[in-house]
């Protein structure tokens, strides 16, 4: 089954208030960098705190830069508003952290990061509790993202290049954007 995106914001809110109510905040962290970084999953878990933030100026920087795992290449993502407060929040609630620790610790141990398996069941857990439609998993974040830039008008070339895709109709197929373009129609024309 074709993982799907999140594409309605009252549903990325449900997710947002499920992690915040339970007070799981590594897990809220994690859904927030990833539908707002467009990272694979593998790519999230692996970041350590110095990379987000300058622990001498005390503040977070304003990139990421990742060398994805899967293509090899270094990417530089910029850590926008809400980024940042999810981390700042995590943050407020980590005792004696240091620079090389992950931020998405496993168990107790900052200096082990979760597993993709563990993510997988941290998103997909919230997703069915919230009774998203669709198939959600880690990797809808990162589609999550694209659909909505790409929903907002961001031009479909920088969204191919961010994804690194060959061309647009590869991203289009992606972002399941073709079929919401012939449901739009359908509901618009109501004859």
């Amino acid at each position: 089954m074709v993982t799907t995106p999140i594409r309605q914001k009252d549903e990325i809110s449900l997710m947002k208030n499920y992690f915040l109510d339970k007070e799981k905040y590594r897990d809220y962290a994690l859904f927030v960098m990833g539908i707002n970084s467009a990272l694979r999953i593998s790519d999230i878990i692996d970041v350590q705190w110095n990379e987000v933030y300058n622990f001498e100026q005390k503040k977070f920087k304003n990139h990421l830069i990742v060398r994805e795992k899967k293509t090899r290449k270094n990417t530089c993502i910029a850590l926008n508003e809400n980024c940042r407060q999810a981390l700042d929040l995590l943050m407020e609630h980590r005792e004696q952290l240091q620079q090389d620790d992950y931020i998405f610790y496993s168990g107790g141990d900052a200096r082990k990061h979760i597993s993709r398996n563990r993510a997988w069941h941290i998103i997909k857990k919230a997703a069915e509790f919230n009774q998203l439609e669709g198939n959600i998993s880690c990797h809808s974040l990162r589609k999550t993202f694209g659909y909505h830039a790409w929903k907002e008008g961001t031009p479909p070339a920088l969204i191919m290049e961010i994804y690194n895709h060959s061309n647009i109709e590869i991203t289009k197929r992606y972002l399941s954007i073709n079929q919401d373009e012939k449901d739009s129609l359908f509901y618009q024309l109501n004859l």
